[in-house]
């Protein structure tokens, strides 16, 4: 597999990270669960276990350079031998040799998943670029008509433009990783940085953005609820794509003296200040324009046009530049969503790369048309445990399958791989920082993440609360 430059790596593993997971869905996520409560929960769990997670995949998939699935096995063969055996003598660590631990890999169904529902989004990005290139709204009632019209009636058009987003996917993909990823990332990752930097400087001088301030990091105990932490805990590993396999796929093509800790740590800080960003721009857009902080989903498409539209003639052209930064920022993602799946087929079936991509996005083609399919108001079509097929597979993938395929990770990094092993993959690391982070992998970060899944069936939050009382 091609190996990326030292900033390739970086850019594409923040291509995947920042996409819409970022700029989308942290703000509406915010909106939806209290503002300050979520944020300050997020960036508790994005620093102290989400670098030291979003490391132990990269070291997982670097080590092993193999699918998501045979990753497992080969670390384990390897770490049977002496902790100096060369990685590349794949005749000893090969995955075919030794007990098969392929089941380990399993929540790597989560980015296909996960990628059903993704891409419609940027399907309804791709369409609301071509409507605002020619109207935009002019006050927060019309961007609601706007938005629900495009989400909720159009449903060939969402049709044609989530197909459109699968195959642009497919075609990055069929190029493979280096080709396609770096060059897209190393072009779009800068115009989306520049134009947000714009964003936030108009955002700060208008009045309400003390208000978006106070709602975004005003802490307040009572909007603590169990919900809020599940939520922040399932946004880093959303934003983070861990526990899914497109880290470790990226990170095989990564060289192998790789700094993974610089890397990492690069990828959540710049994940953290896109985030905040969004969320800061976003909500004083949203107070600007008299709109509602939890108006879920639709908060990225009817806050920004609004936006655009108070800055007179340009506001068009900025539209239209910022929708296709987004829109290809999340092609770097839903492209890292695919490409799991995809090695897997290439690796394990023995299917050409281009016949692999094609198999995959037409399983997911037909999973994201019945996401529209539910979201569309004239199908009427019944709800899933009081959820539309969209929130379902949200809810599975981030609060589930992500958080378990990472405790996995966690788990056979931590225990199942020597100390000796480790120390000598990792020898950037200082030894004090060796020794936080390997306490991070055994007990800290699986700890947390087990106490908020059983959050999601106990109410602990209630329970504590009820021991202060």
């Amino acid at each position: 597999m091609n190996n990326f430059s030292k900033i390739g790596f970086v850019l594409a593993t923040l291509g995947s990270s920042i996409g819409l997971g970022h700029i989308w869905r942290f703000p509406y996520m915010a909106g939806e669960n209290g503002g300050g409560a979520f944020v300050i929960f997020y960036l508790i769990l994005a620093i102290l276990i989400g670098a030291s997670m979003l490391m132990a995949e990269m070291l997982l998939g670097n080590k092993a350079r193999s699918n998501p699935l045979d990753n497992f096995t080969i670390l384990n063969n390897l770490n049977k031998l002496p902790p100096n055996t060369p990685i590349q003598d794949h005749n000893t660590t090969d995955s075919k040799s030794g007990s098969s631990l392929m089941w380990l890999g399993f929540s790597t169904i989560a980015a296909p998943l996960i990628l059903s529902f993704y891409a419609v989004v940027m399907g309804w990005i791709m369409y609301y670029l071509f409507y605002v290139s020619f109207h935009l709204p002019t006050n927060i009632n019309e961007a609601d008509v706007i938005f629900n019209e495009i989400t909720s009636h159009s449903l060939l058009w969402q049709s044609v433009c989530f197909f459109g987003v699968i195959a642009i996917t497919g075609i990055i993909v069929g190029f493979g990783v280096k080709r396609g990823i770096e060059s897209l990332n190393l072009i779009l990752m800068p115009l989306l940085f520049i134009i947000f930097v714009g964003l936030l400087v108009y955002a700060m001088n208008l009045p309400e953005f003390s208000k978006a301030w106070a709602f975004m990091f005003h802490f307040e105990p009572s909007n603590i609820t169990t919900k809020t932490i599940i939520e922040s805990l399932g946004q880093v590993f959303f934003s983070l794509s861990l526990g899914v396999g497109t880290i470790a796929v990226y990170a095989a093509s990564a060289k192998q003296n790789e700094n993974l800790f610089q890397s990492s740590v690069w990828v959540v800080v710049s994940g953290i200040v896109v985030s905040l960003v969004a969320g800061l721009m976003i909500f004083t857009f949203i107070y600007h324009f008299k709109g509602v902080p939890s108006d879920g989903v639709g908060l990225l498409f009817k806050s920004l046009p609004l936006a655009f539209n108070a800055l007179g003639g340009s506001g068009a052209i900025i539209s239209m530049f910022f929708f296709v930064a987004v829109l290809f920022a999340g092609i770097t993602s839903t492209v890292s969503m695919l490409e799991p799946g995809v090695s897997i087929l290439r690796d394990k079936c023995g299917f050409s790369q281009i016949k692999a991509t094609f198999i995959l996005s037409l399983a997911i083609l037909v999973l994201g048309f019945l996401v529209i399919l539910w979201a569309n108001a004239e199908m009427e079509l019944p709800l899933i445990f009081g959820q539309p097929l969209f929130g379902v597979l949200d809810s599975i993938t981030s609060s589930f399958l992500m958080p378990i395929g990472m405790l996995i990770i966690l788990t056979f990094m931590g225990w199942k791989i020597s100390a000796n092993h480790l120390r000598t993959w990792t020898p950037y690391l200082p030894q004090w920082l060796f020794v936080g982070w390997l306490w991070i992998l055994r007990i800290v970060a699986p700890a947390i993440i087990l106490i908020v899944l059983a959050s999601k069936y106990f109410d602990i939050v209630g329970f504590i609360n009820g021991l202060l009382a």
